[in-house]
C-alpha cells in the first residue's frame, strides 16, 4: 500500500492538481428492504460507506466531501469513525433526484477548485487504492495531456442492470446508457459504467448545468456529462479494469452476503499463503480483513476472528471461538466454545473451554482461566489461575495467586461498580464470594465458603461468614494449600 501511495503521491505532483474525492451516500436502499440505510449495512463488520472512506483517506486527498440524506446523521458517524473531522466534509442531499443531482448538491464546496475530484459510490466497498491511484494516473497522463473525464470501466458477462459503455469505431468514448434507456443492441455491450470517476472539477460542475432529466426515471444522470464534455471538445478517458469484484456494489442482502464469503475466502487464502497460518476447515471459519494472525498459528473450524484483532505466532485456536477486537500473544491456546471481546491476552496463556473474557480483560503472561469462567474488566496477573466456575468483575489478581471454583467478585451494589484487589501467591477457596470493595493480601488465604467483605491483610489465613482473620499463615502453608 506505502509503495502504490508514494508512487500515486509522485504522480499528483507532477500533475500540480490537488485531488478531492466526493462519495456519494445518500441513497435509501430500497432493494435492501432494510430500515437502514443501504451505505450502514455492514461488511466485514464495518459499514459499506466506512470501507470506501478508508481507500479514499489511503490516496491522501485534500478533503473527502460525503453527499448524505437518508438517515444523515448516522453516516456521519460511520464516515467520522474512518476520517478526522478536519479533511472531512459533509453535503445534504434532501431529495432524491439522482447521481448527477447528488454531485451537483457539491456545487457551493468545489466548482471553483482548480482540483481533480474523485467521485466513489458508498455502496462499493471492494475499491482498492491501487485501482483508483492507476485510474487517477491515466487521468492525467491521457495523450500527454491528461483527460477532462476518465471513467472506471469494466466488463462482466452478465452486465444486466448496469449503464453500458458505448464506444465509437476508433474504440473511444462515444456515451453512456442506462439499462432502463438502452436499445436491444445496447444491453448487448459487456463493458459497463463502474460509477468511479475522475473529473476536472469545474469543468465537471460547468457541464452538470446542462444535465436534464429526460429519461425514463425523471433523474439527472451524472452518466450524461462525459458525453456533454465529448461533444464540446473535451477529452474523455475510458480506464477498463480487469477485476469485477471490486467495482460491484451492493443493491441486496443476497450480494452483501456473496461479498462478504467472496472477501473472507480472500483473507484466509492470503494467510495461508503469504503468513504461514493454518486452517483446518478454511471454509468454515470467519476472519475479517482487518485481522492479523502469526506463523505456525492454526485455526480450527467454526471459529470467528473479527474487527481489529491481533494473534501472535504459534497459537491453537479451537472450534467455537469468537475473537473480537482483542490481542492475542504468542503460543496461547484457546480452547472450544470461548468468546473474546475488546480483550488481551499475553504469552503462553491457557483459555477455556467456554470461557468469556470481556470488558478490557487482560491476561499476563502464562495466566490461565478454564471451563466457565469470566473476567471483565479485569487483571489475571502472570501464571495466575482461575480455573473453573467464577466470575471475575473489575478486579486485580496478582502473580501466581489460584482462585478456587464458585469464586465470585461481588463488584455491584446496586448502584455503583466497585473493584476487588487480590495481592501475590493468594490461595481463594472454593466458593468465595468477595464483597468489593475489598483488598486481599499476598500470601492469604480464604477457606472454603468465604465472604469477604472487609480487607484480609498479607500472611493471614480468613474463614466463615462473614470471613474473619484467625491466624497468620507462612509461606510453606501457602504452598501447600
Amino acid at each position: 500500500m506505502w509503495l502504490v501511495l508514494s508512487f500515486f503521491m509522485e504522480n499528483l505532483s507532477n500533475a500540480q492538481k490537488t485531488l478531492d474525492v466526493l462519495i456519494l451516500a445518500a441513497g435509501l436502499g430500497t432493494r435492501m428492504r432494510s430500515d437502514l440505510a443501504k451505505v450502514l449495512h455492514r461488511l466485514d463488520s464495518r459499514p459499506l460507506v466506512a470501507h470506501v472512506c478508508r481507500t479514499a483517506a489511503a490516496l491522501a486527498p485534500r478533503k473527502v466531501f460525503v453527499v448524505i440524506g437518508h438517515q444523515g446523521e448516522d453516516v456521519k458517524l460511520a464516515v467520522l469513525d474512518e476520517l478526522d473531522a478536519e479533511h472531512a466534509d459533509f453535503v445534504w442531499q434532501k431529495e432524491q433526484l439522482g447521481t448527477g443531482h447528488a454531485v451537483n448538491c457539491a456545487r457551493e464546496f468545489l466548482e471553483n477548485e482548480d482540483s481533480t475530484l474523485l467521485v466513489l459510490s458508498g455502496d462499493v466497498p471492494m475499491i482498492r487504492a491501487e485501482t483508483l491511484a492507476a485510474l487517477i494516473q491515466q487521468h492525467h497522463a491521457h495523450r500527454g495531456k491528461g483527460a477532462v473525464c476518465t471513467i472506471l470501466t469494466v466488463k462482466l458477462e452478465d452486465p444486466t442492470g448496469y449503464g453500458r459503455v458505448v464506444r465509437t469505431e476508433e474504440g473511444l468514448f462515444d456515451k453512456i446508457i442506462e439499462q432502463k434507456d438502452a436499445t436491444d443492441e445496447e444491453k448487448r455491450i459487456k463493458e459497463i459504467n463502474s460509477g468511479i470517476y475522475c473529473f476536472d472539477t469545474r469543468k465537471l460542475f460547468a457541464a452538470l448545468s446542462e444535465v436534464k432529466n429526460e429519461n425514463a426515471q425523471g433523474e439527472y444522470y451524472l452518466t450524461d456529462v462525459p458525453a456533454l464534455l465529448s461533444a464540446a471538445g473535451e477529452a474523455v478517458s475510458l480506464y477498463q479494469h480487469h477485476d469485477a469484484h471490486e467495482i460491484e456494489g451492493i443493491n441486496n442482502r443476497a450480494q452483501l452476503a456473496d461479498m462478504e464469503r467472496v472477501l473472507c475466502r480472500r483473507t484466509i487464502k492470503k494467510m495461508m499463503l503469504d503468513y504461514g497460518v493454518s486452517f483446518i476447515d478454511p471454509k468454515n471459519s470467519y476472519v475479517s480483513e482487518q485481522v492479523s494472525i502469526g506463523r505456525d498459528t492454526v485455526i480450527y473450524p467454526n471459529v470467528t476472528i473479527e474487527g481489529e484483532s491481533n494473534i501472535g505466532d504459534g497459537c491453537t485456536i479451537r472450534s467455537g471461538t469468537r475473537i473480537t477486537n482483542s490481542r492475542i500473544g504468542r503460543g496461547v491456546e484457546i480452547l472450544d466454545n470461548c468468546v473474546i471481546t475488546d480483550s488481551e491476552i499475553s504469552d503462553r496463556c491457557t483459555v477455556g473451554p467456554m470461557a468469556h473474557l470481556r470488558g478490557k480483560a487482560r491476561m499476563e503472561e502464562k495466566a490461565k482461566v478454564g471451563n466457565f469462567v469470566e473476567l471483565k474488566k479485569t487483571i489475571l496477573g502472570r501464571g495466575s489461575k482461575a480455573s473453573h466456575l467464577t466470575y471475575l468483575g473489575d478486579a486485580t489478581i496478582g502473580e501466581n495467586s489460584n482462585i478456587g471454583a464458585g469464586t465470585i467478585t461481588c463488584n455491584y451494589d446496586g448502584k455503583n461498580k466497585h473493584a476487588t484487589s487480590i495481592g501475590n501467591n493468594v490461595k481463594i477457596g472454593s466458593d468465595t464470594m468477595l464483597i468489593a470493595p475489598v483488598k486481599v493480601g499476598d500470601n492469604s488465604v480464604t477457606g472454603a465458603g468465604s465472604v469477604v467483605n472487609k480487607d484480609i491483610p498479607p500472611d493471614k489465613l480468613a474463614v466463615g461468614l462473614p470471613a474473619r482473620v484467625i491466624r497468620s499463615i507462612n509461606e510453606d502453608e501457602v504452598q501447600k494449600s
